[in-house]
């Protein structure tokens, strides 16, 4: 199988994803980065939402990968998704406690058929990196 009949049109990332009447979707807690208090963190549930577009049938995997990208922190089950040609469709995988240890850019993969489609950071800080990046004066505007 091949990802030329593929195309991989956007990737969300959001705190839960509810499926509606009329097979639409409802996506709550869209966001790009993580910013907590104090790490590690564990992130009780999250969703990464792929919308594909093409034809054909494929299997699809969502990986989140470390900062050096030398260890899958966790990865979806492969997930097969037909399209009529022209078609398109929305594929969400779920992730549960899911624990980011440190502060850093860690990385949200999408393949299809085993082939690295697209690759996306997640940049994860806390209050000290953030405090060590900025000078007094903003800490306090922001802290207030």
């Amino acid at each position: 199988m091949n990802t030329q009949n593929l195309q991989l049109v956007y990737t969300l990332l959001c705190d839960d994803v509810r499926l509606e009447m009329g097979n639409k979707i409802s996506m709550m807690g869209v966001f790009q980065n993580i910013m907590v208090e104090k790490l590690p963190i564990s992130l009780i549930k999250f969703a990464v939402v792929n919308h594909w577009r093409g034809d054909g049938v494929h299997q699809t995997e969502v990986r989140i990968v470390s900062p050096d990208k030398s260890g899958v922190i966790v990865s979806s089950q492969p997930t097969s998704i037909e399209l009529a040609p022209g078609g398109f469709t929305d594929n969400v995988s779920f992730f549960v406690n899911v624990v980011f240890s440190s502060a850093g850019t860690y990385w949200i993969q999408t393949l299809a058929n085993t082939v690295l489609l697209e690759e996306f950071p997640l940049i994860v800080t806390d209050a000290e990196a953030i405090a060590g990046n900025q000078p007094t004066e903003q800490i306090s505007e922001t802290i207030n």
